[in-house]
């Protein structure tokens, strides 16, 4: 069975088991898979199992669902790739990956891997996101978060097209009923012959 595991910093380790065949995933408590973080849409995406394969298709989210960094509105989500659902990182990790053990894993007798040394480089493919979680009271103080130097980006909300739509017909209707009862007036007030 595959599971997702959420990649971010305060919500490290948070899994979900898939064990039906369609899961919705997003911000409020009737998805089966809750991530209660701001840039998740209420209802984000669809996670949706197919024998070994797993689909994913965006619900109309605002700030988009990413398959490796690239923007998906229906794709499959092979093992080793990042499904990034607005600023929040997750993995699909299924029986079988768990079970093996990792391809870096040193044999018998070599030396252990080294750790990388902070501010190295990070290889293609690992992740530079994080996430900025809660307010200092320094920055409360000083009236406000300092400025953001990481790579997210401000997120805006959809413009309804069908409320656009709806108010400019809505004026011309009024306008059009305000021309009758003119119209109305005059004939009622016009002088006869």
């Amino acid at each position: 069975m595959a599971k997702l595991i959420i990649l971010n910093q305060g919500l490290t380790g948070r899994t979900h088991d898939l064990n039906v065949e369609r899961t919705t995933v997003g911000r409020v408590d009737d998805n089966l898979f809750q991530i209660a973080e701001a840039s998740v849409s209420s209802h984000h995406c669809e996670i949706e199992v197919r024998g070994s394969e797993i689909l994913i298709r965006d619900l109309n989210s605002t700030n988009g669902t990413f398959i490796n960094g690239e923007k998906i509105t229906e794709s499959f989500l092979k093992p080793g790739q990042t499904l990034r659902l607005g600023n929040v990182e997750l993995k699909i990790e299924s029986e079988a990956t768990a079970a093996a053990p990792p391809a870096s894993a040193p044999a018998a007798g070599s030396a252990p891997a080294k750790t990388p040394a902070p501010g190295t480089p990070k290889r293609p493919g690992e992740s530079n996101m994080s996430i900025p979680r809660g307010v200092s009271l320094s920055d409360l103080e000083s009236g406000g978060r300092p400025p953001s130097t990481g790579t997210t980006t401000a997120f805006t909300k959809k413009r309804n097209k069908a409320s656009i739509y709806f108010w400019i017909a809505a004026s011309l209707v009024g306008v059009v009923i305000a021309v009758l009862l003119l119209m109305a007036l005059s004939a009622v007030h016009a002088p006869s012959k």
